[in-house]
């Protein structure tokens, strides 16, 4: 009888496949809102489409550009804030271990310390969001004015927690002046390189942390997630890739100790912000969002 049913219902299925084909080819819309629904089932996936990363990505944005502005702002300090850690773990490597090739290898084995906080924790993070609402915007267009909102509130935030950082670092004596002084030459090394330098390098930071946006949206398991992090931020960290949030608090350091001016810092934030989002727009994003769109034929 369940064999019978089933034959009968599958002329009745076919035609509204039928339909859809002769009406044009099916919108990017109505499948991300299709495979959101089947969300549940991909954990059990050994491996998750392209097309169901995108609608976790296109997920994760609907809920991030549903927030508050206050929220966004909270998070955004409390990103930029945690991203220290980075700075901080490597800089007490680099003062007890020193500053041969081997000792600053163990110190950037160190440096995904604040992406896995701030990704896991899911806090904001400007580089992210060159992913997320972007890939949103690209499949629906009426969230373009969000997305400003949510690139103007948490950038601002990010940089005013890396401040916060380096002040605490540096002004209170909290840390051993050792640990300041390696600080400070991350930042130094760091900035004291040619704009276009960072303006590149900062492409090559913000497409892998694109990436890793991208991949941990696939990822099944926290596990999987944290490893993805911390691979992928190694690289960064390895090749002294600029990152406008990672990178800010060593160079604020210097900043706030004399040693680097305030508008230098100024022109290294703004060349590594946009190397950051053409990296993640143009080399994650866009490319991301043209394999899935040219599946849905």
């Amino acid at each position: 009888m369940i064999v019978a049913d089933e034959q009968k219902e599958k002329p009745e299925q076919a035609e509204p496949e039928e339909s859809g084909s002769s009406s044009g080819n099916e919108s990017l819309s109505d499948l991300l809102s299709q495979e959101a629904q089947a969300q549940p089932a991909q954990r059990d996936l050994a491996r998750p489409t392209a097309h169901q990363i995108f609608a976790q990505v296109a997920d994760n944005a609907r809920h991030e550009l549903a927030r508050p502005v206050a929220a966004l702002a909270i998070a955004g300090v409390v990103g930029g804030l945690t991203m220290g850690l980075t700075a901080l773990s490597t800089s007490i490597v680099r003062a007890e271990l020193g500053s041969s090739a081997t000792a600053l290898f163990i110190a950037h084995l160190l440096y995904p310390i604040g992406f896995m906080a701030v990704i896991l924790g899911r806090g904001q993070l400007f580089t992210e969001n060159t992913l997320y609402p972007v890939a949103l915007v690209l499949a629906e267009r009426r969230h373009v004015g969000r997305t400003l909102r949510l690139w103007a509130v948490v950038f601002p935030s990010n940089v005013a927690g890396a401040l916060l950082f380096a002040l605490l670092a540096v002004k209170t004596g909290a840390l051993r002046p050792e640990y300041v002084e390696a600080m400070t030459k991350f930042g130094l090394e760091a900035a004291n390189v040619p704009a276009s330098h960072v303006f590149w390098s900062g492409v090559f930071g913000g497409w892998i942390i694109a990436l890793v946006a991208w991949l941990v949206s696939g990822s099944h398991s926290i596990t999987g997630s944290a490893l993805l992090i911390w691979v992928f931020t190694f690289v960064v960290g390895l090749g002294q890739f600029a990152h406008c949030i990672a990178t800010s608090g060593e160079i604020l350091a210097a900043v706030f100790t004399g040693q680097y001016s305030a508008a230098g810092y100024g022109t290294w934030l703004a060349m590594a912000t946009l190397g950051n989002i053409v990296g993640g727009v143009m080399l994650v994003t866009l490319l991301e969002y043209g394999q899935v769109k040219s599946g849905t034929s």
